[in-house]
């Protein structure tokens, strides 16, 4: 009995020793474990952005009053009114009639610090400083129709119709339809942008055999009769107006000149061929025969060929190839053809478009890329196939 008490009181003593070594923990602090292993502390993100709802995609046009360029704020407003419906921006359409005021806008914009990209049909070159701005506070703008050259490599991109492959297909109608070095040529200039002067550049590019005119119509042409640069300038350097895009500006530099440039013609083998940049500068012209030219000056144009071109969509145009319209009879007597370049201003939606694709993250273009849709002759021939936008 007293050796069992003697091992009974040893274990005892063995448990005591091992519980002394081991600290109880505290009743308000855990029992200590092994540290973990070290980590690196998260890096610091950036705050986020605001909301999409938060921003604004703002579209700058011109005051829609007539004609393309009315047409083309007109459909951009439609396309922001979208835009907001849709919900996941605001988007605003600020409307202005010159370059300067535009200017204006980009600096409200700036001020307004809610900018997500601003798409820009610029109405004349002062606009540049707006342009400008927007790129120094960061702001993304595509450039739409009037491109500016001293601002094209800011834009994330350069967006309009082909304005070469209008002037080359200008020109390779009028050559296929007579037009010779030495003929007389008048040229109706919109303005002295980049419109104009890349469809002066398309028109003398096929005529020196640089380019073809490809038509989605009908194919792809190439001239086989080639000009000098010489006979080119005498073109350009000849009876040339600017008419700010107006059947006004039109008529009166007609109405100045029409006599002198069909007596010129007439005594030049007659023949007269009208490179009309814009169909309402055509009109223009169509307005004078009808209610300004003289008697003898009609005779005369009457008995010679001449050809007429334009270039934009207008449906009053293609009512007049199509022979439905009041002025199909004078245009079939003083005419013995006419087109224009299909150039539709709804083009300015697709290009809004983009600006949601680069909002979006779905973009493949280099800053100051260009794309420049397509366009092609419309006559009395297919006039029939499209359906242009009302002009006045």
């Amino acid at each position: 009995m007293k050796k069992f008490l003697a091992i009974l009181l040893a274990l005892v003593m063995i448990f005591a020793l091992v519980a002394c070594t081991t600290e109880p923990a505290k009743p308000d602090e855990p029992a200590k474990t092994e540290a973990p292993a070290k980590t690196e502390a998260p890096a610091k993100t950036e705050a986020p952005a605001a909301p999409a709802a938060d921003k604004t995609v703002y579209v700058m046009g011109p005051t829609p009053d007539h004609g393309w360029t009315a047409q083309a704020g007109a459909y951009a407003q439609a396309k922001c009114d979208e835009i907001a419906k849709e919900g996941t921006y605001k988007s605003v359409y600020f409307a202005a009639s010159s370059g300067e005021e535009q200017v204006d806008q980009c600096n409200t914009i700036i001020a307004n610090g809610d900018a997500a990209i601003v798409v820009m049909m610029a109405l004349d070159d002062s606009a540049q400083a707006g342009q400008e701005a927007l790129y120094a506070n960061k702001i993304p703008f595509i450039s739409f129709d009037r491109i500016i050259e001293a601002t094209e490599k800011y834009a994330v991109l350069n967006a309009s119709g082909d304005n070469w492959q209008c002037g080359a297909g200008i020109a390779y109608w009028l050559q296929k339809n007579g037009m010779k070095p030495g003929d007389t040529v008048v040229v109706l200039y919109g303005d002295n942008g980049t419109v104009c002067s890349r469809r002066q550049e398309g028109f003398e590019q096929f005529l020196r055999g640089e380019i073809d005119y490809n038509d989605k119509q009908s194919g792809s042409y190439h001239t086989t009769e080639t000009w000098t640069q010489d006979q080119l300038n005498e073109v350009f350097n000849g009876y040339t107006v600017v008419c700010n895009w107006s059947a006004d500006g039109a008529y009166g530099y007609v109405e100045q000149r029409f006599d002198e440039i069909v007596a010129k013609a007439k005594a030049n083998g007659g023949n007269l061929y009208i490179y009309s940049m814009d169909d309402e500068m055509t009109f223009g012209v169509m307005n004078y025969l009808e209610a300004g030219a003289s008697a003898e000056t009609l005779a005369d144009l009457e008995a010679m060929n001449v050809y007429i071109s334009a270039i934009g969509g207008m449906q009053e145009l293609y009512d007049v190839m199509a022979g439905s319209a009041t002025q199909s009879e004078l245009a079939r007597k003083y005419f013995d053809d006419m087109m224009s370049m299909y150039f539709s201003p709804k083009m300015m939606q697709d290009v809004i478009g983009k600006g949601l694709d680069y909002l979006s993250g779905n973009w493949n273009y280099e800053v100051g890329s260009g794309e420049y849709q397509p366009t092609w002759i419309v006559d009395a021939g297919n006039v029939a196939n499209f359906e242009g936008f009302q002009g006045h």
